[in-house]
């Protein structure tokens, strides 16, 4: 039986192995499964349980087995090769997506620079680096325009489920977004030298914040404000004035 071609087959599992991080056996298990489930289609009254498959890491070859008996149709090997390809891009995506979102998770509760991509309904789709963010309407501010290709700060919310798989929802209304906000533009308050006590926010009109330091020589009202208020001319900037 054709085997699929060997510099195909090794160069992907290879790509899935070492760049991908993902176990080739896991895989090749998959793949084997996906070639029983692809004989199944030209056999649909086979007993499942009863087959299986075999595929060589090396040379690519897969055979099916009939309790141990090799029913192998003649011209499977295509076919094979297919469903090899195909199940191997899939656990790349996968894995890619998987990745993103781990690195996302660790995350949640901190800032990042994003870029209006597109508007989905009532949703916009930012660009927050790896992957997209959704911002629905909750966490938008409501006097606050948005445009195509926007430069904007926007707190990391929430992963959640979603219809197509994990989530990650962005913010321009939480408070998370005035105190990351004020952790970026003052040092001290990165440090840990002034503490946030309270943030009170109406998104697009005002804010209250409540900061203190029990260390002595630090004004925790005028770090934050900066020489000249530059500091906090800089996070009003961020809300366009």
């Amino acid at each position: 039986m054709p085997a699929i071609q060997r510099s195909e087959f090794a160069l992907a599992l290879n790509q899935v192995a070492n760049e991908r991080g993902i176990d080739p056996e896991i895989v090749l298990d998959t793949v084997k499964n996906a070639i029983v489930a692809a004989y199944r289609k030209d056999h649909p009254d086979i007993v499942v349980e009863e087959y299986s498959a075999t595929l060589d890491s090396n040379s690519g070859e897969a055979k099916i087995f009939h309790n141990e008996e090799d029913v192998t149709p003649p011209g499977f090997g295509r076919i094979a090769a297919q469903t090899a390809k195909q199940v191997i891009l899939q656990k790349i995506r996968e894995k890619e997506k998987e990745a993103i979102i781990t690195d996302y998770k660790v995350r949640i509760g901190t800032i990042v620079n994003g870029m209006v991509l597109r508007f989905a309904g009532p949703n916009i789709i930012v660009d927050i680096g790896k992957a997209e963010g959704i911002m629905p309407p909750m966490e938008q501010i409501a006097n606050e325009k948005y445009h195509l290709n926007q430069r904007l700060a926007v707190y990391l919310s929430e992963i959640r489920e979603g219809l197509k798989g994990e989530e990650i929802i962005v913010s321009r209304a939480s408070t998370g977004l005035l105190e990351g906000l004020l952790k970026r533009e003052v040092p001290e308050v990165a440090q840990g030298s002034v503490e946030v006590k309270a943030i009170v926010r109406e998104a697009g009109n005002r804010a209250k914040i409540a900061v203190f330091s029990n260390q002595s020589g630090i004004d925790p009202v005028g770090s934050c404000v900066g020489q000249k208020g530059v500091r906090v001319q800089a996070i009003i900037a961020e809300f366009n004035g």
